[in-house]
């Protein structure tokens, strides 16, 4: 068997997602298996398209918990995790970002919930994964120290970025890096992804650019990506999740191929959609005109 790699969820996909699901030598891993939407995008309540779309992510990502041997949580933000079904994580081997160290208040109070009150540490197979490097049979699974979901010092806390190989292949997953625009998550992806097959990296937050997040940082998280892309050279790059919830993302892309270009490089930038071969569906940043369509 061939690595095969399916993206079960994205903010493409139309929820905020970036679930996904391996197969490589003879192991299934499912990574950051959940999904949730926006309760307020344009002063909007959620599109019952999106209610609808985060029911069928949300069944599927019960379906891959269940088939996968083991579970990646690389923190707790609520769409990466079915906080409310930790049973469903009982008697997988769960590798998870560590609940009290390197860890901010809001995740670690989540994290407890999950982890302790859910039972999860009691009747699963669990290890804290920060910094640790775990052997499956015939494949190796590496973590990233806690990196910024972010820029640095953000009240978001911080992430975790593994990557999975074995003769069969190689992908990287760094979920909310939002770039990265930190050097210490450019440099660990620009190691880690050399040459893999693909590689899904939560791409920069343009949409709260001035607001919620400074322009430097968005600058710099394009920045971060670029880098890793020029240094790792990964076969396939799949850019998602915050970067979908702009809808100038078609244009960013572009710009961001067109400097590549000008240094002589060509990579093929895509989103989970495309990947899966599904049409591109960002609700979230259609949500007004979803709206304005209802009549």
């Amino acid at each position: 068997m061939s690595l095969r790699v399916r993206v079960i969820a994205a903010d493409s996909m139309g929820v905020r997602s970036i679930a996904t699901f391996v197969e490589l030598c003879g192991v299934a891993i499912g990574i950051d298996l959940g999904a949730s939407i926006a309760p307020r995008r344009f002063s909007l309540p959620p599109h019952p398209l999106e209610l609808k779309r985060l029911e069928q992510s949300l069944d599927n990502a019960r379906k891959y918990i269940i088939e996968s041997d083991i579970i990646v949580v690389t923190h707790y933000h609520y769409d990466h995790y079915m906080r409310d079904e930790p049973e469903l994580y009982y008697g997988k081997t769960v590798l998870a970002k560590d609940i009290k160290r390197d860890i901010n208040r809001s995740q670690a109070i989540r994290g407890y919930r999950f982890i302790v009150k859910g039972g999860v540490r009691d009747k699963a197979k669990l290890e804290y994964a920060d910094s640790r490097e775990f052997v499956f049979e015939r494949v190796r699974v590496r973590f990233s120290p806690p990196v910024w979901h972010g820029e640095e010092g953000t009240k978001l806390g911080k992430v975790l970025m593994v990557s999975l190989e074995c003769e069969e292949g190689k992908i990287v997953f760094a979920s909310d890096v939002q770039g990265p625009p930190t050097r210490e998550a450019i440099e660990w992806l620009s190691r880690e992804a050399k040459d893999a097959d693909v590689i899904i990296i939560s791409g920069p937050p343009s949409y709260l650019a001035g607001y919620k997040v400074s322009l430097d940082a968005v600058r710099r998280g394009v920045e971060g990506l670029e880098e890793v892309i020029v240094r790792a050279a990964p076969r396939v790059i799949i850019v998602d999740h915050h970067f979908l919830r702009d809808i100038r993302y078609v244009e960013l892309k572009a710009e961001i191929e067109s400097r590549l270009s000008r240094r002589g490089l060509q990579p093929r930038i895509i989103t989970a959609a495309e990947y899966m071969g599904k049409p591109i569906e960002p609700l979230e940043a259609l949500r007004k005109k979803l709206w304005k369509e209802e009549g």
